[in-house]
């Protein structure tokens, strides 16, 4: 491996060219990463939505889960919570803070769009039929829980959530061989997931997931037997409370976490 200094100094020269990159090949590449951690979000789901234990199924869903930032890392893809570490190179004014400001918003609208077009594609597929529509309902149940969080709970859990996934990133980036890339993402990532954090990109994914559910009869009459939801609950599984109740806190806390909690603190701590 790679000394921590040797590897913060590497991301910071490669960061030079991200900033600088054309939007439409950022957006590109953005859109790719926003599917990858779809994929690992919808896979999760999948091999937990049947299991009533929450510890096993948080467990379980994150054996799954890190395989969407594994793809990331190992296609160049860009994802905005890792990107936050380019915090490392303004602070050392490779580039202005415009530039990061420009590219993290690129990189975040790609993003959505990816996770969308994923959530859209994977409920065509019939994936949520699963279980005589169990995983549909289950699918329901998470992203109401997301919507239902408040302000300060959905921030300090964006926070924690973004300093493990950076830590994912640079330790990945200390590995210099592929196993060793793909185990520091497995295990940490794996820690975020039973942890029970929220990732700002997999909830472009978890909660828009939910609303297209929703849309079905038999989701959400599974959802009330199963859950024991009624209507009026159901109704706040809805745009407004995605974006006020999770997306903001969540996006801020992500920020918050990969820059001021991590990505800053670890450059100085490495004398970098």
């Amino acid at each position: 491996m790679l000394s921590m200094k040797e590897a913060i100094e590497n991301y910071v020269e490669g960061c030079v060219g991200k900033v600088d990159c054309p939007a439409y090949k950022l957006f590109m590449k953005a859109i790719l990463a926003g599917m990858m951690i779809a994929f690992g979000a919808a896979g999760s789901s999948v091999a937990a939505h049947d299991i009533v234990n929450v510890g096993i199924a948080r467990l379980v869903a994150g054996v799954v889960f890190p395989m969407g930032l594994m793809m990331v890392v190992m296609t160049g893809a860009e994802l905005f919570t890792g990107d936050c570490l380019a915090i490392m190179a303004t602070v050392q004014k490779k580039h202005t803070a415009l530039k990061l400001i420009r590219m993290l918003i690129v990189v975040y609208l790609g993003n959505l769009l990816g996770s969308l077009m994923l959530t859209c594609i994977d409920y065509v597929s019939g994936q949520y039929n699963y279980s005589s529509g169990i995983l549909g309902a289950y699918t329901i149940k998470v992203a109401l829980g997301k919507c239902n969080l408040d302000f300060t709970t959905a921030l300090a859990s964006g926070i924690l959530c973004n300093i493990l996934v950076c830590a994912a990133v640079m330790l990945a980036a200390r590995a210099k061989d592929v196993t060793g890339k793909l185990l520091c993402c497995f295990f940490i990532i794996l820690l975020f997931v039973v942890s029970g954090y929220e990732h700002c990109v997999a909830n472009m994914y978890y909660v828009p997931a939910g609303m297209i559910a929703k849309l079905n009869p038999l989701y959400v009459k599974d959802a009330m037997e199963q859950y024991g939801y009624t209507a009026q609950q159901l109704s706040t599984l809805n745009i407004p409370n995605f974006i006020f109740n999770n997306l903001i806190p969540v996006t801020i806390g992500n920020i918050v976490g990969g820059m001021a909690f991590f990505g800053i603190p670890l450059m100085y701590i490495n004398g970098v």
